[in-house]
């Protein structure tokens, strides 16, 4: 189907039918227009597995089976492009043998908090890692023929009042935190559709918000597929339209429809308006149609490539040499979570598994001639069982190794309401305390979607292992890195704290009067731990080995280069142990000197790479003009400053091994908006030098230093303190100072200087 095709079905359709095309029909499919051969499509949740519902007229019914594949912490923790691909292409094939066109997700909202209950869906607290992994997973969904919807955009970061609340974000912040991942992911995969949030923005409904939806997402960044609501998120269909809202699901709307028609009628919409959004639906229609749906896909590849994933994505936190387990003979299995498997967070996104590896058995077909003992060691009800933890002690001290299974209940982590803290539930803290204190081999696995505090017992644990929300294929992945037939190569794409109060968002966390006010600005995850040097748990980008890593003969393409070519660095990674293994190579990125402020340093680039036993390989990495910008508000646009810049590369945001310096050469024409009210230390510093060396400037300052006397008999200091005090006043106040002592009005002299920046 063409493009002038598409046209040519618009003219012909009526008001109604356009009306109605921009509604869904039911929860999951679109409004077919049979009379000119549009077509209906089917939509589904997605992100971590086919959510294919039974029933179309109905949000929560039972789903076909499908490959419950790790959730999104896990997903990110693989820092892996590559498999992403490999696993969007899988989710493709399981849509197309259920007849599905577009699946929604994957879900790229930033981690202001451990808090919120929707984290394990989400990427990262960084937004370039976020931005990447979601590129991936599209292309490999999209490159087979079926849609996705990135979604929630924007400033959906908690659930907490998700359907009302205002997120009030400053220009900067949003343009460096909160959209470079969508803008990343609509840039280098197109997806199909991006689904608004919930929340309002800034106080207005992201679904009637024109700046997010129409000068954002469709102008600036040239986004050509849909724009659809989530779920039950338009409040005003009209106002949605204009703002650039195409696709309200779900459906039928009827009253939705009649409003639309009336708005055109009566002049409030524009039908110019209604009939793009109109080519934006058949555009994406008809891409759908070009694939054919139906068939099988294949139930046990998938799940092989489930199990891989969740292994790539598992970090070893800790480890005092206990692992990899080897002659060992007897182990004490401890927790429900090692039969009763945690796969998958709560919500929309809830897979029906084809099938489940159980930790339990996994563990016993690796070594099927060693003794396993196991017991509970605690329940998901919310009471202490003193009995079960007395059991596991029991034969803890009867075993060579413990391993423990630790589990948030599956409650606590769901769509649609936030935890209320980060502790583990107290009968699993006892638990741990207890076998630890009679068995020194005690080795800690985690299933969760976000952070938990560790501070009563990490440093009895001989070996922690966090594996996540790990998908069906997760028991096979944890047995066999306990077991050293995988070595771990997961690393934390966000940020451990020692405690919830140390967190960025810790203050200003849900807000108050249906309004949640990010006071942490730029500063989230890494950014925050950086700036106020407090120490951490994890970092972010930590994750161990069975093997180790050196890094050396840093290198950069030039030593100075223009932001429009960017550089490219590279370095040698060495694997210096006795097993091949994967190191996640980082390249963050430290400002020496800015305008404004910025974080110390921020990720601009990653790499993994396998390596045999004392294999090398050269790492390389491109560094683009935006990896070296920041959002300026006064000039609304990505500045990249002349000056030194250090390319810091490293294991983890904390464990730089290398670092280069290098000066960028700015295209930019730095002159800055001066006004009355800018200080003179702005006027003086104005990279065009438009007034520096001015006679009437330089009379200024020359008064300004007379003002404040001379530096002799000790008086040094003060005057230095006075100068600093004069150069951060507006100068229009200075004028005003001097004026007794100038020949030319104070009033004259400023509206000379603003002629000639002119």
């Amino acid at each position: 189907m063409t493009v002038t095709d598409i046209q040519a079905i618009l003219r012909s359709m009526t008001l109604l039918e356009k009306a109605a095309l921009c509604i869904g029909a039911s929860f999951w499919t679109t409004t077919s227009i049979d009379r000119v051969r549009v077509p209906t499509i089917s939509i589904t949740d997605g992100p971590n597995g086919v959510r294919k519902r039974l029933h179309d007229n109905v949000i929560i019914s039972q789903s076909l089976p499908a490959t419950c594949f790790p959730t999104a912490s896990c997903l990110a923790s693989t820092w892996d492009r590559e498999l992403m691909y490999v696993m969007g292409r899988a989710l493709a094939e399981e849509a197309i043998a259920q007849n599905v066109d577009v699946l929604l997700g994957p879900a790229v909202n930033m981690k202001r908090s451990p808090l919120c209950g929707r984290n394990f869906e989400y990427y990262s607290e960084d937004p370039y890692l976020a931005g990447e992994m979601a590129a991936s997973l599209i292309n490999g969904i999209q490159d087979k023929g079926v849609g996705t919807s990135l979604k929630h955009f924007a400033a959906n970061n908690q659930e907490f009042k998700r359907y009302t609340i205002s997120s009030e974000i400053d220009e900067r912040t949003l343009r460096e935190i909160y959209l470079p991942a969508f803008e990343m992911a609509v840039k280098k995969a197109k997806p199909w559709a991006v689904m608004c949030a919930y929340n309002q923005f800034n106080g207005t409904p992201c679904s009637e918000n024109r700046k997010l939806l129409k000068e954002i997402l469709k102008d600036e960044w040239n986004f050509d597929g849909l724009v659809m609501s989530d779920w039950g998120a338009v409040q005003n269909r009209v106002r949605a339209l204009i703002a650039g809202l195409d696709l309200e699901m779900p459906g039928p709307r009827p009253r939705n429809v009649r409003t639309v028609i009336e708005a055109v009628r009566s002049g409030e919409l524009d039908e110019a308006t209604l009939d793009q959004s109109v080519l934006r639906i058949l555009s994406v229609i008809f891409k759908a149609t070009q694939r054919s749906k139906g068939g099988e896909f294949n139930v046990e590849d998938h799940h092989a490539l489930a199990s891989r994933i969740a292994s790539e994505g598992m970090v070893l936190l800790k480890n005092n040499g206990i692992l990899p387990l080897k002659d060992h003979n007897r182990f004490a299995i401890i927790g429900l979570s090692a039969k009763q498997s945690r796969l998958q967070g709560g919500g929309s996104s809830l897979v029906n598994p084809t099938r489940i590896s159980v930790p339990f058995e996994e563990l016993q077909q690796l070594a099927p001639n060693a003794l396993f003992t196991y017991s509970d060691g605690y329940s998901f009800e919310d009471f202490h069982r003193q009995e079960l933890v007395d059991e596991a002690v029991r034969q803890a001290r009867s075993a060579e190794v413990a391993i423990i299974f630790l589990a948030l209940p599956p409650s606590s982590e769901s769509e649609g309401y936030d935890r209320s803290n980060i502790d583990l539930p107290d009968q699993q803290v006892t638990l741990i305390q207890s076998v630890s204190f009679v068995q020194p081999n005690t080795i800690v696995v985690i299933n969760n979607g976000a952070p938990v505090e560790m501070s009563k017992w990490i440093d009895s644990a001989a070996a922690v292992l966090e594996a996540w929300l790990m998908g069906q294929g997760g028991g096979k992945a944890i047995a066999e890195i306990l077991f050293g037939r995988t070595n771990p190569s997961g690393k934390l794409a966000e940020t451990f704290p020692l405690k919830l109060s140390d967190t960025p968002a810790y203050l200003d966390w849900h807000g108050e009067d249906n309004v949640v006010r990010y006071g942490e600005g730029l500063f989230i995850g890494y950014r925050y731990y950086d700036a106020k040097e407090t120490p951490v748990l994890f970092p972010f980008g930590h994750g161990l080995s069975y093997t180790s890593f050196t890094y050396s003969n840093p290198q950069t393409s030039s030593t100075v280069f223009k932001d429009t070519e960017g550089i490219d660095v590279s370095v040698d990674i060495t694997n210096n142990g006795k097993l091949v293994g994967k190191e996640i190579v980082q390249f963050y990125v430290h400002d020496q000197k800015s305008s404004l402020t910025r974080p110390f340093k921020e990720l601009k680039g990653f790499a993994k790479v396998r390596l045999q036993p004392g294999e090398t390989s050269t790492v390389l990495a491109h560094l683009d003009f935006r990896s070296f910008a920041y959002y300026d508000p006064s000039y609304k646009r990505w500045v990249a400053e002349n000056g030194d810049f250090d390319i810091l590369i490293g294991s983890s945001s904390v464990d730089i091994r290398c670092k280069k310096t290098v000066t960028l050469a700015s295209g930019f024409d730095e002159q800055r908006v001066l006004s009355r009210n800018s200080t003179i230390r702005e006027w003086i510093e104005d990279p065009g030098s438009r007034v520096a060396s001015d006679p009437m400037f330089r009379m200024v300052i020359e008064k300004i230093q007379t003002m404040l006397g001379s530096e002799e008999n000790g008086r040094q200091s003060v005057v230095k303190d006075a100068m600093n005090s004069v150069l951060d006043t507006p100068i229009y106040m200075v004028l005003n100072s001097l004026e007794g002592s100038m020949t030319v009005a104070a009033e004259e002299v400023m509206t000379y200087l603003l002629e000639k920046i002119k």
